[in-house]
């Protein structure tokens, strides 16, 4: 494809030792990480938000940062980019055998079982335990998710969501003792309890806990700004009313999006 080889050309370009980019010639694999991950959520932002144009954009930002890491390993003779795209085939054709083989499959409930299946087989061929290979660098709402989905897998789990709401009314309940005058330590402790009861809540609901925390941040700031709007029609800003009457936009806000 001519379109990826002019992309892993420009990479090349971008880092050669002697005309390249001073800022490209300088990265790591450390370095670059961060911005890997940034990328992969305006990716997921583009998606919520609807926007098919930032969204090829922004899948462009994402691929890049493949082919910058690709690039950084080509350098140290370790792999390259055809390396990445071989081995994601290979192991694409490896757990859809019902695709690329003679397996069959009635539905992708089933589908997801076999897929779970194969990459504990995997991670068995590599002696590793349940829990090795969820990345320590996930959001912690996805990383909890994802935590308590391989946990579950063996039987370690709630027997179902009401289990869970029930262990996450203790939290509560332990959480409002420890605030009443334990250390911030103990503090901080039980709230993470609490979290990580409603990020597995979310799990029983089959309800990606990470997306429902980002729709809530939108929603939060959409409500917010409309405030703001309001009050800078008469002359305001958000810093110059009481906290009554912004309890008042507050629900004024909520009225207008549910009328829409």
């Amino acid at each position: 494809m001519k379109a990826m080889e002019d992309l892993l050309e420009v990479m090349r370009r971008l880092r050669d030792p002697r005309d390249g980019c001073p800022w490209d010639q300088a990265q790591t694999f450390a370095t670059i990480a961060p911005y890997t991950i940034e990328e992969a959520f305006e990716v997921a932002d583009a998606i919520e938000r609807g926007d098919l144009e930032a969204l090829r954009e922004e899948l462009g930002d994402l691929l890049f940062q493949v082919v910058f890491h690709a690039r950084l390993a080509e350098e140290q003779a370790a792999f390259d980019f055809n390396g990445v795209a071989a081995g994601l085939a290979e192991k694409m054709r490896r757990r859809h055998p019902h695709v690329f083989g003679d397996a069959r499959i009635a539905d992708a409930t089933a589908q997801t079982a076999a897929w779970e299946s194969h990459k504990a087989g995997e991670r068995a061929a590599r002696d590793e335990g349940l829990l090795d290979g969820v990345p320590a660098a996930l959001p912690a709402l996805a990383r909890a998710q994802k935590l308590g989905r391989r946990a579950a897998r063996v039987g370690f789990d709630w027997p179902d969501a009401r289990a869970v709401l029930d262990k996450i009314a203790e939290e509560a309940a332990e959480l409002e003792i420890a605030a009443a005058g334990s250390s911030p330590a103990h503090i901080d402790e039980e709230l993470g309890d609490l979290l990580f009861s409603i990020v597995n809540f979310a799990r029983h609901l089959e309800i990606d806990a990470e997306g429902a925390l980002r729709r809530a941040n939108l929603k939060f700031e959409r409500r917010f700004r409309a405030m703001e709007a309001a009050l800078a029609a008469s002359g305001r800003r958000v810093d110059e009313v009481d906290s009554e009457a912004l309890e008042r936009l507050w629900s004024a806000a909520k009225e207008s999006e549910a009328e829409r």
